[in-house]
């Protein structure tokens, strides 16, 4: 089998991990992924160690889905208390500098007052030395901007964090993946290689051209053991699907959550990939479905079911770029997602509102996004709008309708629109279930509630029809779909507030001839 031309299997998953738990931007860039570990993971670790029978009671209760609790069985403990000790030991640089951010903020909160903050340097922590500059807005408050490429040279950023696992889908739920981290497992391959590791482009090309277990022990540089558990991840034939590509026209199918993929006979587009590998269930398009080579990924915000490095990473060698928001440049809830990106190997353009990026027979242009961060002030977040092949497509991911003349500027700007696509997740989660790890100042749950991550209400998304002019109008689906349950852990039923609001908003759709609907599963536009 070692020279026989192979091609990977349709159901093989893998899972990019830091420090055992899922990747994703706030565990990778580093200055964020020091404060999640020092002031999330720690802690959870720490409080299942206390009690695992009340976090596995936890973690399979409907009501408290997506709650930061372990799923790991008690019998496992000894194994999580060795991952705490490890990141104790190993991560200690790490979990001095997220200290040292919180020291750093308390200093600036006690002693920036408006006046010259030149003193203030020398009683900074050592450990932010030469990786932040203080200053003020205009408003007179004081903060700190970090210098986030110095840090990605710097020994907070620890490549030695970083490793996959490989395994197959099996239809059963994988656990949360922002509270419980993977252990090893006699079914999974384990890869102790950082994500930037030429060996998985080489791997998940396979996917569109074979490949032999020779040459991929050795990009990999696979023991025995290890080799003999890729073999079985390996098959003679290719399980792509027929129709990938396209001869002329448009098309655009939707692949589940915000995903979309728009293509002509010349070119690719994929937006916010987040694809499933279970080619056998029938009733979602995945990666057998995507074109051989993807001119441009776009990405609309840094948030773990829009920039998911489980499928970025089987992408890796197949795209011309991936193109991101610019971000604010050092601010601490806004971490820049190009140069995360870059750090793993992937070639990017970032954009700021109304650049142009080109591709063969179109164009993609970033357009604003609004809201559903929170109010942090959170700049790393694009709609784009997209021109191929005759049509106009707004794709609005979670853009909030909260100031709909937005959507004016945008009109004028670009045109009418033939297709929108809308979130409409309109009753997210609050501001401390995804920033808690970087708040370093306790928050009300009173004030913590009040500032959710939520997309467009009915009413918001009829305004941003109303100013695009749109003539038909899709909704993504909010995390209903199962088999991305381990990601959106969400659960809705025919009662919930954001279904009601979808059902409002395809009526509003229908009484003004609108063609619209709720996406769920695959569906396809051809013209």
């Amino acid at each position: 089998m070692a020279d026989q031309s192979l091609f990977l299997r349709s159901k093989v998953i893998v899972e990019p991990l830091v420090d055992r738990f899922f990747a994703w931007p706030y565990t990778i860039a580093p200055v964020q992924a020091a404060m999640n570990l020092a002031f999330l993971q720690v802690p959870l670790l720490e409080s299942y160690l206390q009690s695992p029978q009340v976090h596995v009671a936890a973690s399979n209760n409907p009501e408290l889905r997506g709650g930061y609790f372990i799923n790991i069985g008690e019998e496992r403990a000894d194994e999580v208390r060795d991952l705490l000790a490890s990141i104790k030991r190993d991560r200690a640089d790490m979990l001095r500098f997220a200290e040292a951010i919180a020291a750093g903020q308390e200093l600036l909160r006690a002693n920036a007052t408006g006046y010259d903050l030149t003193p203030l340097y020398p009683k900074l922590p050592q450990e932010l030395g030469g990786l932040v500059e203080l200053a003020y807005d205009t408003d007179n408050q004081a903060q700190m901007r970090f210098m986030e490429p110095v840090i990605y040279t710097s020994d907070v950023y620890q490549e030695s964090r970083q490793s996959v696992q490989l395994s197959f889908e099996t239809g059963i739920e994988r656990p949360f993946i922002l509270s419980t981290p993977r252990l090893p497992s006699p079914d999974v391959l384990e890869l102790e290689i950082p994500f930037r590791h030429s060996g998985l482009e080489e791997l998940f090309k396979t996917r569109v051209r074979p490949t032999t277990l020779s040459h991929l022990r050795d990009a990999l540089e696979l023991d025995e053991t290890q080799a003999s558990r890729l073999a079985g991840m390996l098959s003679e034939e290719p399980s792509l699907a027929e129709d990938r590509h396209i001869d002329a026209g448009g098309r655009i199918r939707y692949f589940g959550h915000a995903c979309l993929v728009l293509q002509t006979p010349q070119a690719a587009i994929v937006s916010d990939p987040f694809i499933s590998a279970d080619s056998s269930a029938g009733d979602r398009y995945t990666l057998d479905d995507l074109p051989d080579f993807i001119d441009l990924v776009v990405i609309t915000h840094a948030h773990q079911d829009h920039i998911v490095l489980e499928t970025l990473l089987q992408l890796r060698g197949r795209v011309g770029a991936i193109v991101v928001p610019r971000s604010s440049r050092g601010n601490l809830a806004d971490p820049s997602m190009a140069l995360m990106l870059k750090n793993q190997g992937f070639p990017v353009i970032e954009v700021d509102d109304f650049d142009e990026v080109e591709f063969p027979g179109g164009k993609i242009t970033a357009t604003p996004f609004l809201g559903e961060h929170c109010d942090l002030d959170i700049r790393g977040k694009s709609t784009y709008w997209a021109e191929l092949a005759g049509k106009k497509v707004f794709i609005g991911a979670d853009s909030s309708g909260i100031d709909p003349q937005l959507y004016r500027y945008i009109k004028q700007h670009l045109g009418t629109a033939d297709m929108a696509f809308l979130g409409m997740e309109c009753d997210g989660a609050p501001l401390t279930w995804l920033y808690q790890g970087l708040l370093t100042v306790p928050v009300t749950k009173k004030m913590s509630n009040s500032r959710k991550l939520s997309g467009s209400n009915a009413e918001q998304a009829a305004a941003i029809m109303t100013e695009l002019g749109a003539n038909e109008a899709y909704i993504y689906a909010m995390g209903e779909e199962p088999w991305l349950g381990h990601v959106m852990a969400t659960t809705y039923n025919e009662d919930t507030y954001q279904l009601k609001q979808v059902e409002e908003f395809l009526t509003w759709c229908k009484d003004r001839g609108i063609k619209a609907g709720h996406l769920y599963g695959q569906q396809e536009w051809r013209w």
